[in-house]
């Protein structure tokens, strides 16, 4: 027998076993402590227990605020679904379905994105707190069409999944110069849509395409916007000035600053990710090799 070399499914099959015997420790370790106070416990469902900060938290996950807590239709709502979950969740650990590989594999991807976001939130919340002042003024100043010389436009649009926008239709439209020839044609190749008054603000879209815009708002001109998960087809009705100014133009600064550290963040971490991570086989080729240039 050949004790040198091991099979793969073996060593596969071990490692499954050992994490699965670390994750049974812990859960077996937290089963056995003591049992949180009467006052802190809202429910029981058999030997298990949902207790006042696990409520809490199910709020928090929810973003239901403070105040409305208290509110006994939403603790009905909310604790009743908890309950539902604890009662589901004890039948399968009875079931034994932590042990399983494939469920065991989710467990510890589900442990990894939630310290992963803890991190993340943690790291965001601390450079936030650094913005000062002169960054929003800044930040302000540069993006006129987001605050000072910010426009809403009136529209009449025509609106339809992103995913029903196929090249066929794009070439289909392209020289049409009415909202009815564009409907007409939705019509006639079955894509579903909704035809309805809107606005656009000069916020949400990039500079480039607002003064396009701008300079071609003729009533014959159709434009084309994706807005995922929708598209649009839509007309000028008019343009009108509606400048952001005080406190609404401070606080949409600082969370557009927020979304910029966010992206930061996330753009460094995968930078070093990368540096630390040890390629193996034939996943080091692939992933040293360069991606193939846009045609």
């Amino acid at each position: 027998m050949n004790v040198g070399r091991r099979n793969p499914a073996f060593l596969f099959s071990a490692v499954l076993a050992l994490c699965s015997l670390v994750m049974f420790g812990c859960s077996k370790k937290v089963e056995e402590k003591t049992e949180a106070p009467n006052s802190q416990i809202v429910a029981r469902i058999g030997n298990d227990v949902i207790t006042t900060q696990e409520l809490d938290n199910e709020f928090r996950l929810a973003r239901v605020p403070v105040e409305r807590r208290k509110d006994p239709a939403l603790i009905k709502q909310v604790l009743g679904e908890l309950v539902t979950r604890k009662y589901i969740a004890r039948k399968a650990l009875d079931a034994k379905l932590d042990r399983e590989p494939a469920t065991l594999l989710d467990l510890l991807r589900a442990r990894d994105l939630v310290l992963a976001n803890a991190a993340e939130s943690r790291d965001l919340a601390k450079k936030s707190s650094e913005i000062a002042k002169a960054d929003i003024d800044n930040y302000i100043a540069k993006h006129p069409l987001k605050f000072a010389d910010r426009q809403i436009a009136t529209t009449e649009q025509i609106t339809l999944p992103a995913n029903a926008v196929s090249q066929a239709l794009i070439d289909a439209v392209r020289d049409m110069k009415s909202l009815d020839e564009v409907e007409q044609k939705l019509t006639a190749m079955a894509i579903a849509h909704a035809r309805a008054q809107g606005t656009l603000n000069s916020a949400d879209v990039s500079p480039e395409f607002f003064s396009l815009i701008r300079e071609k708002r003729a009533a014959d001109n159709v434009f084309f916007l994706r807005a995922d998960p929708n598209a649009i087809f839509f007309r000028i009705d008019s343009i009108a000035n509606q400048p952001l100014q005080g406190d609404d133009a401070v606080k949409l600064a600082r969370q557009a600053l927020q979304i910029e550290l966010l992206k930061s963040e996330a753009s460094l971490a995968t930078v070093e990710a990368n540096l630390a991570a040890k390629y193996q086989g034939e996943y080091a080729n692939i992933m040293s090799a360069q991606a193939p240039s846009a045609k």
